[in-house]
């Protein structure tokens, strides 16, 4: 099918994308690397009066270390962000799902700023972005405002973005000497994850001192497993890791869809977090 006419904006700044935004008549969209975008104006299930590339603004690309934190702009590449060293270093999650993220092309179009603004709840790296508490700076016609990760996932598709802004960077704080993994289950290597799982530990020693773990396609937005994290501190082998990632369903509203039930999303939640857990703490 043929996108409906629309008219594009390639600005040079954030300040200029969002005035293209402000005038760009009725539902503009950011276009970053497009690998979600594009397939929805083909469906003609999105029909923007204009499209504001983002792909050329200097502010929105790149990998800045912080310090404390790293700092990665919206557009971004999956390729970027997953071979960069100082990734890898600070917040080997981020990397390691980076990494799974569809297939080489759309790794290398693809961009971080997208996949998480776009809110799939299918997604790898929203349920990261959840695990490790990042934190989102969106610019707009009345200035910038920082969102946390508990606050950017409204529901399906939905973001706390507004219409008139634009997503610039998202910053991570450092994990480094932690243990991470990213566990998912799909049917076919490109497809979305029917469930993932993003589990990050510090370990004192033999026993696990710290957990972060976030959920992938177990509700309308990554979910934080609350449960299991408490669990799992103090937790010092393999049948501690189980008993914890028992609780891994709990507080979620998984659906049932031609993918799979929603009882079996709620046991592949259970058997990832496992899974996930034991990978990151080695044992």
């Amino acid at each position: 099918m043929i996108p409906v006419a629309f008219d594009y904006v390639r600005p040079g700044t954030v300040d200029e994308a969002v005035r293209a935004l402000a005038t760009g008549g009725d539902e503009p969209k950011i276009l970053a690397g497009g690998q979600s975008l594009m397939p929805a104006l083909r469906l003609r299930l999105a029909g923007p009066s204009t499209l504001v590339d983002c792909s050329r603004v200097d502010e929105m690309i790149g990998v800045t270390d912080d310090g404390s934190s790293i700092t990665i702009g919206a557009a971004t590449t999956h390729y970027a962000v997953m071979s960069s060293p100082v990734v890898k270093a600070g917040v080997p999650l981020l990397a390691q799902a980076t990494a799974t993220v569809a297939d080489p092309a759309i790794r290398h179009r693809g961009t971080l700023g997208g996949s998480l603004a776009h809110a799939d709840p299918a997604g790898d790296l929203p349920a990261v972005a959840r695990a490790l508490d990042a934190s989102f700076t969106i610019a707009g016609s009345s200035g910038r405002r920082t969102v946390s990760a508990a606050d950017f996932f409204v529901d399906y598709f939905t973001t706390a973005v507004g219409d008139d802004e634009v997503l610039v960077s998202v910053t991570f704080p450092k994990y480094s000497g932690w243990g991470s993994h990213y566990e998912k289950f799909n049917r076919t290597a490109q497809a979305w994850a029917i469930v993932g799982v993003a589990a990050a530990v510090r370990l004192d020693g033999s026993t696990i001192a710290e957990a972060r773990v976030a959920l992938t396609n177990m509700g309308p937005i990554p979910i934080r497993a609350t449960a299991v994290e408490a669990a799992l501190v103090g937790a010092n082998s393999a049948q501690a890791v189980a008993a914890a990632a028992d609780q891994a369903a709990q507080g979620c509203r998984p659906t049932s869809d031609i993918h799979a039930q929603a009882d079996y999303r709620e046991h592949l939640a259970r058997v990832l977090t496992k899974r996930a857990v034991l990978a990151a703490t080695g044992w």
